[in-house]
């Protein structure tokens, strides 16, 4: 369960798609529904979620459907970053609007070579636009993908101008150095790493989690780990979901997860990404699946046993 002082295994929540490619909410809150009941947060419009696939309008319009069906503000972790600063503020004032004061945020993704400066400078004025001190910010540094990475320098300068906005931090380098140096460099930042596999290395120094991929099939298991690091059932717990992450981590994610979800809950429709994106092809889907029923996985007995 996602604790009062926001520590758990959070979704980066996957996006379900109607045939005519627009958002299927119905599917899309059941999804999220289930992950509330499995313990997990939402870290809706995330990288698996094909955020950067969605217009502002779309994220703002499935967040407030969200809301408004009932499920909990304080289970959120919205993305909001855009590589416009106007559209990030955009996002980031709805999001506030609605109780969501904790929010996800990417760098500006499409220049590259960006100097410290300029990224500090980024930040700073999306915080100063916003100007709401109920702000919580959590940058997300996911290098391989933008092309920005969010340096320990820019970290520094923000955390001194902006302390009790910027206080977190979710790391998908897979870089073991760099997290483990943001772990002890910055003992007050809310670090979270995007992959299970990670738990027990960074829980005894600080982490307050993981925002993982994977949280979408295997949510139960996962914040078990988060919570049940160090107890006798551990050890047992990090090698069941390293092995399921290690399955999905060879295919495309989103595409991947999307075919778990199909064939778990016997709906095919679960099978959509948006262009450019593609799905598994059938062999490559064949295998996915024989491989998590060669380790024993599926969603409903991943639930219903943990």
């Amino acid at each position: 369960m996602v604790s009062a002082d926001f520590t758990g295994a959070f979704a980066p929540v996957v996006t379900p798609f109607a045939a005519d490619a627009t958002p299927d909410f119905e599917r899309f809150l059941a999804h999220c529904r289930w992950l509330i009941d499995e313990g997990a947060g939402l870290a809706v419009f995330g990288t698996n979620s094909e955020a950067n696939s969605l217009a502002g309008a779309e994220r703002m319009e499935l967040l407030d459907r969200l809301l408004d069906a009932g499920l909990p503000a304080g289970r959120f972790l919205p993305g909001t970053g855009a590589s416009s600063i106007t559209e990030t503020v955009q996002l980031t004032r709805h999001a506030l609007g609605r109780g969501c004061a904790r929010v996800l945020m990417l760098p500006p993704f499409f220049y590259k070579d960006i100097t410290d400066d300029g990224l500090y400078s980024f930040y700073a004025d999306v915080i100063e636009r916003v100007g709401d001190a109920r702000l919580k910010v959590y940058l997300y540094h996911i290098p391989a993908l933008s092309g920005v990475p969010i340096t320990h320098a820019v970290i520094e300068r923000l955390l001194r101008d902006y302390p009790g906005t910027v206080v977190g931090i979710k790391d998908s380098s897979g870089d073991w150095d760099n997290l483990q140096a943001m772990l002890m460099r910055f003992p007050t930042l809310q670090v979270f790493p995007a992959s299970e596999s990670f738990i027990s290395r960074t829980r005894p120094l600080g982490a307050r989690g993981c925002i993982s991929a994977t949280v979408n099939i295997n949510p139960r298991r996962i914040a078990r780990l988060v919570n049940e690091w160090d107890a006798p059932q551990g050890k047992v717990l990090q090698a069941e979901v390293d092995q399921v992450r290690k399955i999905m981590q060879s295919y495309p994610m989103i595409a991947a997860l999307k075919e778990v979800l199909a064939v778990e809950l016997g709906d095919a429709e679960w099978r959509r990404v948006r262009a450019p994106l593609v799905g598994l092809s059938r062999t490559a889907a064949d295998t996915l699946i024989g491989s998590l029923r060669q380790c024993g996985f599926a969603l409903r007995e991943a639930a219903l046993s943990a």
